[in-house]
This record gives C-alpha cells, structure tokens and sequence, in this order.
C-alpha cells in the first residue's frame, strides 16, 4: 500500500471510531484523492475547527466552488455540525474527513463520480 492509501485508511478509521460511521470506501477515495497533494502536508490535511477564517475557506472553496452549493447561514450551520459529530475536542481533524461528511449531508456523492 501506498502512503495515500495509508491516509485513507486513517480517515475510514476516523470516521468508524470518532464520527460512528460506516465510512464508503469508494467514495473516501474519491474525496481523498480531491484534495491534492493537501493531505500529505501536516498543516494543509488537518481543519482548525476553532478558527472562523479555516471555516470561512472550507465554506468557499469546498462547498460553494467544489461542490457548487449556494452561500447562506446553513453552509456554516453543516460545518459546525460536522465538527461537533467528529469531536470539537478532538486535535487532528481531517480535511479529507471533514469533506466526505460534508459531500454526505449535503447528498452531493454524485460529484465524484
């Protein structure tokens, strides 16, 4: 196995124990794959839940651009959730974990196939 495939059995992991989710390895993949080289670098594979400019990015760049939803107060409503299912407490939260959740709330699989 390769060191993406490592990654992405992290975040099947992740998602089994921290978020109680039977995780779509195919889909995983997919959102993994998306996210570039990103998941390789320590700061760039990891959301700081805690900071309202790390959110504002997510919201823009993943779910307005990526995944083509329109901007209003139930995108960051979903982010929010999503980091409350993985754990606010909880130190390393995965960019490519945060994402998948996020394609699954918003029922947007279809863009990656």
């Amino acid at each position: 196995m390769g060191k993406r495939d490592d990654l992405i059995a992290k975040y099947a992991e992740d998602l089994k124990e921290k978020c109680g989710m039977t995780p779509d390895m195919d889909l995983l993949t997919k959102v993994t794959i998306g996210c570039g080289p990103a998941i390789y670098n320590a700061d760039a594979s990891t959301v700081a839940g805690s900071q309202p400019a790390e959110l504002e990015t997510v919201k823009n760049n993943f779910l307005i651009k990526k995944l083509g939803l329109s901007d209003g107060p139930e995108l960051m409503e979903a982010i929010n959730s999503v980091i409350e299912t993985y754990g606010k407490s909880e130190r390393n939260k995965y960019r490519a974990v945060i994402y998948y959740m996020l394609t699954k709330h918003f029922g947007k699989e279809s863009i990656y196939s």
